[in-house]
């Protein structure tokens, strides 16, 4: 059973004194509820000796496999705006890192494994639902093309854990390219350590950005990177109608992966102005703020590289950090704008485009139109049926007229119709995480029933394809489903 995992641990081993060595709280009766087979091969793990109690041990922290170096990681960050200078690994563990079957290095993380000296007084767990929220969410985002980190197990732990009741302890085994965090930055620069900042900058574009390694201003390119990931990342987010929910400078990966779902959503009408996490009052995380809250983190991210941008001349290092901060704009339009060219089957880049988009994102917004049905019977338009399109507005007269400019901008590309709307259809999502279906999968998932949480995954898995008797997943909530809220469970 120690084979389980081949370890090469970096982070522990380069890092010294940016993290401190920690295990995981003993688990009375840990189980694997649900394991991601694919995911566990693509990292070169057995999933049968996984399931068995050692691995089950081994996923919700109880135990260390043989090469692990378990760590809680230290950062801080930037919380609705309010700076916190040290948040770190409060219910969290980084277990080690493997080199997966590709080659490429790969973080393997629990949360939910008990306390940490970062818990700030919590009990460092946490349950059922939310674990297996960020299990579907995460897997629903890979098999959409965004960068995710991503769930290798959901594991009951056989304790009760108290949240307005008593509800069944779990652990999430996630995997990453990585944990490091804008936050991660910020803790250190926060304490003036600015050697130990240089190691983490060097470490980061060593692991992410390796072409970078050793060049003249590297830490102002480390910057622009980072920069240009965010907003590829956030321009998917907007275009498939995600709401991350909670983008504090602590979940933001240098990475470019998306990290920490936990009161995220997808919306069903479009409404730019949707939020549905419980603590954000103010819209601060509202879906169409999602581009300048990001452009507001990566200025953060900024401000903790100062001292390594120029640490002669600091009016320097905030010109230059500047002027880079000032293209994330341009590069987030160009990157949205090139999704929803695909989304609208547009092939070639026309000055028109835009205002095509956003006249259609206006019109569905007055209609309260389902943002990804609309996309998808989009697809049927080109097709030569406009009558499912159609059916998802109220003011038939302004869609049709839409519809007249849309068509005549499908004429400036000889392209086949058919072949059109088959790529069209490999970007606009049949089915998503519903809400109301996530909450009937998480409810019954806490009484012990898991049908309903295995058939959503099965759906969102293949979101592209039509898939016999799921007809249910692809349509929105019911009338009676209410608002939807969701928490900081994870």
């Amino acid at each position: 059973m120690s084979a389980i995992f081949t370890f090469d641990n970096s982070y522990a081993r380069d890092l010294e004194g940016l993290y401190l060595p920690w295990t995981g709280a003993k688990a009375p009766a840990p189980q694997v509820l649900r394991l991601n087979e694919e995911l566990a091969r693509e990292l070169g793990l057995d999933p049968e000796a996984l399931r068995l109690p050692k691995g089950a041990s081994f996923l919700t922290g109880s135990a260390a496999p043989e090469g692990a170096a378990p760590l809680a990681m230290a950062y801080a960050g930037h919380q609705f705006g309010g700076f916190s200078p040290q948040l770190g690994d409060g219910r969290a563990l980084l277990l080690g890192e493997v080199i997966d079957r590709s080659g490429k290095r790969r973080d393997i993380h629990l949360k939910g494994s008990g306390r940490t000296p970062f818990s700030r007084g919590g009990d460092g767990k946490a349950v059922l639902g939310p674990v297996l929220r960020e299990y579907l969410i995460g897997e629903a985002m890979h098999a959409l093309g965004v960068p995710t980190t991503r769930a290798l197990a959901a594991s009951l732990t056989g304790e009760t854990v108290w949240r307005e009741g008593g509800k069944p302890g779990a652990v999430l085994a996630r995997v990453a390219s990585s944990h490091l965090r804008v936050g991660t930055f910020q803790f250190f620069a926060a304490r003036g350590e600015t050697e130990r900042l240089r190691q983490l900058a060097d470490y980061a574009i060593a692991r992410h950005f390796p072409d970078l390694a050793g060049a003249e201003g590297r830490y102002l390119q480390l910057l622009s990177r980072v920069c240009d990931a965010q907003a590829r990342l956030i321009a998917q987010w907007v275009n498939l109608g995600f709401v991350h929910g909670v983008m504090n400078t602590d979940n933001v990966a240098i990475s470019g992966e998306t990290i920490d779902y936990g009161p995220c959503a997808f919306i069903d009408v479009y409404d730019p102005k949707a939020v549905f996490s419980s603590i954000d009052r103010h819209g601060r995380y509202a879906y169409g703020n999602q581009p300048n809250i990001a452009q507001w983190n990566l200025a953060r991210f900024a401000e903790s590289l100062l001292d390594l941008i120029d640490p002669e001349d600091s009016e320097a290092a905030i010109a230059k950090a500047t002027e880079v901060l000032g293209h994330f704009p341009h590069h987030y339009q160009a990157a949205w704008l090139a999704g929803v060219r695909a989304k609208m089957g547009l092939m070639k880049e026309l000055p028109p485009d835009l205002d095509l988009a956003n006249d259609l994102l206006a019109l569905m917004a007055e209609s309260h139109a389902d943002f990804t049905q609309t996309f998808r019977a989009l697809s049927d338009v080109v097709r030569g049926s406009s009558e499912s399109f159609r059916g998802c507005f109220l003011d038939l007269a302004a869609v049709d007229r839409w519809l007249g400019r849309y068509e005549a901008r499908l004429e400036a590309e000889d392209i086949a119709s058919a072949a059109r709307a088959a790529a069209m259809d490999r970007v606009n999502p049949i089915y998503i995480p519903r809400n109301h279906k996530v909450e009937e999968a998480l409810e019954a998932a806490e009484t012990g029933d898991l049908v309903p949480f295995d058939r959503l995954l099965i759906a969102i898995s293949a979101p592209f394809e039509s898939q016999a008797g799921m007809e249910a997943f692809a349509e929105p909530a019911p009338d009676d489903f209410g608002p939807y809220t969701t928490f900081c469970g994870t």
